[in-house]
């Protein structure tokens, strides 16, 4: 189970952040060659090999990471703060998204509204639960709901990721309430 965790958050840092550091090479649509990366992991002492990397992307509870087709690419599926383009579908949301976050943010997010924060989009999740989650992190979760229907109406893309993550380029305060 630690070694899992150790991995998954090597393959996050790694994917998402700071390829440059396990000296991978990522496509234009974020994706790395799976050897690349085992090669990467055996350089670091991270044991587990194809078979882990597999059991990363098949059981992480959130979903993170995806395969190519055919096994031979990874990439993270959202929450890049290296350039990439995933091409995720604009997509016509539900009506109230949630976002998870802490009470020391509520005042700044009601001031300026949600913003990537160095991240290509905004994470949202279609239910408190994840939320909550994602709130817990940090500290004691408070629960937005983001008016993603009216958002939208008003223009506002969305696009979903292939975990169920909703992404936006930001939400302004006028389209947040407290849960």
């Amino acid at each position: 189970m630690a070694s899992d965790i150790r991995l998954s958050k090597r393959l996050s840092y790694w994917l998402r952040h700071k390829p440059d550091d396990g000296n991978l090479t990522v496509d234009p649509a974020g994706w790395v060659d799976v050897d690349e990366v085992l090669a990467a992991l055996e350089r670091i002492g991270v044991p587990g090999g194809r078979r882990a990397v597999e059991d990363v992307v098949a059981e992480s509870d959130k979903n993170r990471f995806e395969l190519s087709g055919d096994g031979k690419l990874i990439r993270a599926r959202q929450g890049h703060t290296i350039p990439v383009s995933l091409n995720w579908p604009v997509t016509e949301p539900p009506e109230i998204l949630f976002h998870g976050t802490v009470e020391r943010f509520v005042a700044s997010i009601f001031s300026q509204g949600l913003k990537p924060m160095g991240r290509h989009h905004v994470h949202l999740s279609s239910d408190v639960g994840t939320a909550r989650t994602v709130g817990a992190r940090r500290g004691k979760p408070i629960v937005l709901r983001v008016l993603a229907g009216r958002l939208s109406a008003q223009g506002q893309e969305f696009r979903i990721s292939g975990n169920g993550v909703w992404l936006t380029d930001h939400v302004a305060p006028a389209y947040i309430t407290l849960d």
